[in-house]
């Protein structure tokens, strides 16, 4: 069983950063496929980035040159760095981890642990 936990949401006017983190239970974090999500209520969930164990990373089109993925394994953490906010970034973000060595680690990976998310609210 794997438990993460966000942080780091909170109100900011456009243009602004905010730093994500979320903390990990997993032993063997290092081996997990890690990702950002997203979601307005009313709309579907949507990817934003992932990293893999390799620190491969891919993003969401809407946050690329904007947000950047990074992991401490010896801290068990996730973080997303956003920078240049929009309103249209305003949302729950959560955390997720999965462990699927043999497959790829993609936005589309059927994630099976989640966090309890984190708001971001971006005013304009």
């Amino acid at each position: 069983q794997v438990q993460l936990v966000e942080s780091g949401g909170g109100s900011v006017q456009a243009g602004g950063s905010l730093r994500l983190s979320c903390a990990a239970s997993a032993s063997t974090f290092s081996s997990y496929c890690m990702a950002w999500f997203r979601q307005v209520p009313g709309k579907e969930r949507e990817g934003v980035a992932v990293i893999d164990s390799d620190d491969s990373t891919s993003y969401a089109d809407s946050v690329k040159g904007r947000f950047t993925i990074s992991k401490d394994n010896a801290k068990k953490a996730l973080y997303l760095q956003m920078n240049s906010l929009k309103p249209e970034d305003t949302a729950m973000y959560y955390c997720a981890a999965d462990y699927t060595p043999w497959e790829p680690c993609e936005l589309v990976t059927d994630f099976g642990y989640w966090g309890q998310g984190t708001q971001v609210t971006v005013s304009s």
